[in-house]
């Protein structure tokens, strides 16, 4: 059986919003068990089976809207008839009911808004490159809704204990703000960075409730694919739509 992860948030109970973890699935180690992913190895087959899963196990009213995923600030408006394709992009917007707004994720952080009255909704893939590059600023100037009435809840991703990086990664950072200094430790020769931090640092200001953040992919293997521990792995499904 499928397991979720659901936010906690003052939003409309229109929105369906969730996050899988890694158990219900038939896909073997490396990829055990719920992989979504085609792109990592794993049998096709067997992805298959895991993504018809999620739609029936879950109950979706249509298939996910997937995206190829490129790490980058790229941003799609699902329409009312779904995408036609599978764009490159990193984020994705709808304010059509019944349109499931999907991203993968095994590290990194998964981006959830909404408005308070259901209205629209969008997803985020927000690894530290998108993050530098303002994905999550770019995707909320997609909503029509004033920031007050917006909702954003932070999925699960690598936590700061877990997740090393260079100074170039530091410095493309402070170069947006230079708050983002409060997001990194000192480890050695290099830091230790933390995407909520970031996250809810970009965030501020622009929305008016942000929760989760809770969780580390890293060390919690029973729970999460995690790139950075097994390399070659899985990626779990956050999705978002409007009932």
């Amino acid at each position: 059986m499928i397991t979720t992860l659901k936010p906690e948030w003052p939003v409309h109970e229109s929105v369906q919003a969730m996050t899988t973890t890694r158990k219900g699935g038939v896909s073997v180690s490396p990829f055990g068990q719920l992989n979504v992913a085609t792109h990592v190895g794993d049998l096709p087959a067997a992805v298959q089976e895991n993504r018809r899963r999620l739609v029936t196990e879950l109950k979706l009213p249509a298939e996910p809207n997937w995206l190829s995923q490129t790490h980058s600030s790229g941003l799609v408006r699902i329409g009312e008839s779904g995408l036609q394709d599978t764009p490159d992009a990193d984020a994705a917007y709808t304010e059509f009911p019944n349109q499931v707004v999907v991203i993968m994720t095994a590290d990194c952080l998964p981006v959830f808004l909404a408005s308070r009255d259901g209205s629209e909704v969008a997803l985020v893939h927000a690894g530290w490159r998108g993050i530098a590059n303002g994905i999550i600023g770019r995707t909320l100037k997609t909503f029509q809704a004033k920031p007050d009435d917006l909702c954003a809840w932070l999925g699960p991703a690598i936590s700061q204990s877990a997740f090393t990086v260079g100074n170039e990664v530091r410095e493309l950072m402070l170069k947006r703000s230079a708050q983002h200094a409060d997001a990194f430790v000192k480890y050695q020769s290099q830091w230790k960075a933390c995407l909520y931090t970031l996250a809810r640092q970009q965030l501020s200001g622009k929305v008016g409730f942000v929760g989760g953040g809770d969780y580390c992919t890293f060390s919690q293997p029973e729970l999460f694919f995690s790139h950075r521990r097994d390399g070659t792995t899985g990626r779990m499904a956050n999705l978002i739509y409007i009932s």
